[in-house]
């Protein structure tokens, strides 16, 4: 059995942080959220010029069995998948397997044709012709034109969305990523690809893409391609039996607003493996092993000496990819998403801050990040060295703004540059 990731501490003075300050995020999280039961438990990382100096889990991983939050706790992370799903695919791309330009049917056959809906609802819509032809570049940057599968807080699916979930077309435990790709052949786009931007099942269809152009599985991909090299030992799509005892517990509210067990780590289907692997949103991670992630690519995609991407491909990818430098108030359309839209553009797998004002949060201009559905959320700024994590489990991740509010205490406690 493989070791466990640990993580060295050093001061934050060393790196141009204040200890004091960062100390206001444990005093925050415990009287905003855990003294009144708001969550049931949160770990926060703080990493600057490739060193950790902060790092406090708080809580319990697990509340019903009073099991306190570790250092080495394993959280789903949901759409946090997402940005390491992108990468794997940029690494293909770097060895000239296609490029961002290429039409998707030439690698998923099935896709030509693909037509816009116009109305009605499954099996009977009424289309249209598409623009243009998807590219993968319109996957990478959720401008594809596919739905989101996702409802629930008062959401409800599109037509086309409703139909995704008819047909399970993201079946964790009896699907595959390959009959995905076969059962939305047969359903319209939202949207003609490159219009408009929608928070869907893009990044899911862009593990297809890797499975097709490697002639590997997806999970193989990641696991010999991404976390062997780089040491990420905690990271896959499920749970094994031997790691069990250190999954945390996913919560969300009932009607009055009291922490209720949503899934209970003893018996979530996260501890058997799935048979389909979600780039969109399927892994589990820790702390020290996302931090790995993100330092490969704060250092323009190396770490310890293992190269995943150059640094052009990292620049680009963190470019703002939508029309006309457009934010996301412009061209979203999507009911819910990991991101705010003001201020907010969105490269190669990440939201990326292209107005600091229109944002109305403190911080830098290029700043990259992603979040996860159970409130996991991370940001990295390149121009201040910095890397910052936030883990919880708590559903749906829309309600506490834990990332504007860890900004207005993390971003202050830089005393110099």
């Amino acid at each position: 059995m493989r070791k466990k990731m640990t993580l060295k501490i050093v001061k934050p003075e060393d790196v141009g942080l204040s200890k004091e300050r960062l100390s206001r995020i444990d005093a925050h999280i415990q009287k905003r959220y855990l003294a009144p039961k708001k969550i049931a438990g949160a770990l926060t990382l703080v990493a600057r010029r490739g060193q950790v100096v902060y790092l406090s889990p708080q809580g319990m991983m697990d509340a019903e069995r009073l099991k306190p939050m570790a250092e080495d706790t394993i959280f789903r992370i949901y759409s946090m998948t997402k940005p390491i799903a992108t990468v794997a695919l940029m690494m293909l791309y770097e060895q000239g397997h296609f490029q961002l330009g290429d039409e998707v049917y030439k690698y998923i056959p099935e896709w030509r044709g693909l037509e816009v809906y116009v109305s009605g609802e499954y099996p009977d819509f009424v289309t249209k012709p598409t623009q243009r032809a998807m590219t993968i570049r319109d996957l990478l940057s959720h401008k594809s034109g596919l739905a989101s599968d996702m409802v629930g807080d008062g959401r409800a699916a599109s037509k086309v969305g409703a139909a995704y979930n008819k047909l399970k077309v993201r079946n964790r435990h009896g699907g595959t990523l390959k009959e995905m790709a076969e059962k939305v052949a047969r359903l319209p786009l939202e949207f003609s690809p490159g219009t408009r931007w929608n928070y869907g099942i893009s990044t899911d269809i862009c593990g297809y893409l890797v499975e097709v152009i490697s002639g590997m599985s997806f999970d193989e991909y990641l696991k010999t391609k991404i976390f062997d090299p780089l040491g990420m030992v905690d990271t896959g799509f499920h749970v094994p039996s031997e790691k069990a005892n250190r999954f945390a517990a996913n919560y969300n509210r009932d009607s009055q607003k009291k922490l209720h067990l949503l899934d209970d780590p003893v018996k979530s289907d996260y501890l058997k493996p799935p048979t389909f692997f979600s780039g969109g949103g399927g892994l589990v991670s820790t702390a020290a092993d996302y931090y790995r992630f993100c330092q490969m690519l704060l250092n323009g995609g190396e770490l310890d000496g293992v190269r995943l991407l150059g640094p052009k491909t990292i620049e680009y990818m963190t470019m703002n990819h939508l029309p006309g430098n457009q934010d996301l108030t412009d061209l979203s359309i999507s009911a819910f998403s990991e991101t705010a839209n003001e201020g907010v553009g969105f490269g190669l797998g990440f939201a990326v801050i292209i107005d600091l004002i229109k944002s109305q949060q403190v911080g830098s201009l290029g700043e990259y990040y992603w979040g996860g559905a159970a409130s996991t959320i991370f940001w990295i700024d390149p121009s201040q060295e910095l890397i910052v994590i936030f883990l919880a489990q708590f559903m749906p991740s829309n309600t506490f703004n834990f990332r504007g509010q860890l900004k207005s205490i993390i971003y202050p406690a830089i005393i110099y540059f």
